[in-house]
């Protein structure tokens, strides 16, 4: 029977999760605080260790750190917000094996529990990205977690107007050293944006530290960039590099970097024009050479405006901007990312789905997508996770895909159908009134672009 080790502050989830797994085959045990997990996986080898990255009384990146150290073959899953997809990925580079976003469904945990057994852990897998020029062994020994395809860093190639000015965006700021800032709404990309642009520079074959500036306690912030030696703080009961020497000669991303304090940004200044750094508790400077990426899903001109922002730290970091596009400002590439989505799912879920219902894309189609990528790839994962047969079928679908509440906008009555008429209208004068090659476009039969036109009383 194996055992698994839940560390979670919220103790009524906590213990539903013990009884459902307990009748799942395992023996679990629970911890509340950090100080007892850490007495207890000092004492147990556990099989799997289940945390929460949000604990009240300790970093989970760094309880994740002390449990490798203590026990490398144990695997880790981290369990984290919607909002913490970045933090939860760089927990995978310090060697969890992977991450599960709140809330999920008992089958999603016990799919991720059972694949995580089915690995053997390597010490390569379990070693930190960390130094300078530090990588992981690609092979681990013949051994790869099930579900780590899913995470892989890979740019689709759209066919939309959009993707194709991302790409040569992204192949003309590449080579530089140039400080790029990302915008865009959340769920679109930005960090696989960012990873594209280390990929095809100078500096791909060091290493890329990704940083979710909103999931650094503002106290810890310094620390996380820049280390810190034993005894320096309560707490520090270790030397710790920090993000910027880990990343030495690579790149250093920063996400949603309009969360840091103003005291944050000034140290970000200092490091960034003197290109060095002190750790905490330290007198020594160290050299580093980073290209910093950062990212915000927020307007900076405006926080510099209100003075949140400092404006010579927006322009340091604003060297080169670029805009990801929303799923609907790429909606020919929908198709594309659906299937891309689907072989990742297929992957991470030991499944062989081979594609989608003419019902689903039709779902699909006439959904907005407000969370734009990552909602798409929620969806596709949960879909195939459900689905028993060869294509996803609409009751793998989420409700608030199959039903789509009306689209409100700043217009007053701009419905979901407004939405609608308006992209039609848009592919029709793209296409210069071409119907076919307007349905092509909005990836619709002919007759169901001739169908809406009449719906919607289209005069064309």
């Amino acid at each position: 029977m194996p055992n698994l080790l839940i560390i979670e502050d919220d103790a009524a989830f906590c213990q539903m999760l013990q009884k459902f797994l307990t009748r799942h085959g395992y023996e679990v045990e629970t911890s509340f605080t950090a100080p007892d997990a850490k007495e207890k996986f000092g004492k147990t080898d556990f099989d799997l260790i289940l945390t929460d990255l949000r604990l009240p009384d300790y970093d989970g990146i760094q309880l994740l750190t002390d449990i490798k150290e203590v026990s490398p073959k144990t695997q880790v899953i981290v369990m984290t917000g919607y909002a913490e997809v970045g933090t939860a990925v760089n927990a995978m580079k310090k060697g969890a094996f992977d991450y599960i976003s709140k809330p999920f469904t008992p089958d999603e945990i016990v799919m991720i529990l059972d694949n995580a057994l089915k690995v053997e852990v390597s010490m390569a897998q379990t070693k930190p990205i960390e130094g300078e020029g530090s990588k992981k062994d690609p092979k681990q020994n013949g051994s790869k977690p099930a579900s780590s395809e899913g995470r892989t860093n890979t740019i689709v190639k759209g066919v939309s107007e959009a993707s194709k000015k991302l790409e040569d965006y992204i192949k003309l700021v590449a080579p530089t050293d140039m400080s790029v800032l990302i915008t865009g709404e959340s769920g679109t990309g930005k960090e696989v944006t960012a990873k594209a642009i280390h990929d095809n520079s100078r500096r791909k074959d060091f290493n890329f530290i990704a940083v979710d500036c909103g999931a650094i306690p503002k106290e810890l912030a310094t620390s996380e960039f820049f280390g810190h030696i034993k005894g320096s703080f309560t707490g520090a009961v270790e030397d710790k590099i920090g993000n910027f020497e880990a990343a030495n000669k690579g790149t250093l991303f920063l996400d949603e970097v309009g969360n840091l304090s103003y005291e944050n940004q000034i140290q970000l200044l200092r490091a960034l024009q003197e290109r060095k750094i002190k750790r905490v508790g330290s007198t020594k400077e160290i050299d580093v050479d980073v290209r910093i990426i950062t990212a915000t899903n927020e307007d900076l001109t405006e926080a510099v405006e209100k003075g949140t922002f400092r404006e010579d730290l927006f322009h340091r970091l604003n060297e080169f901007s670029i805009q990801i596009p929303s799923l609907e400002e790429r909606f020919e590439d929908l198709m594309l990312f659906a299937e891309n989505f689907l072989n990742k799912a297929n992957a991470s879920l030991d499944k062989n789905v081979d594609g989608f219902s003419s019902e689903v894309w039709e779902a699909f189609q006439q959904y907005h997508w407000p969370g734009n990528l990552r909602e798409l790839q929620n969806v596709v994962k949960r879909a195939v996770l459900l689905t028993t047969g060869d294509e996803v079928q609409m009751e793998a679908l989420p409700r608030e895909v199959l039903q789509p509440q009306e689209k409100t906008t700043t217009i007053e009555n701009f419905s979901k159908s407004e939405f609608e008429k308006d992209r039609i209208i848009k592919a029709l004068k793209k296409t210069n009134f071409n119907k076919s090659k307007a349905a092509k476009l909005l990836q619709v039969t002919r007759k169901t672009l001739y169908n809406k036109i009449n719906h919607y009383n289209l005069d064309l």
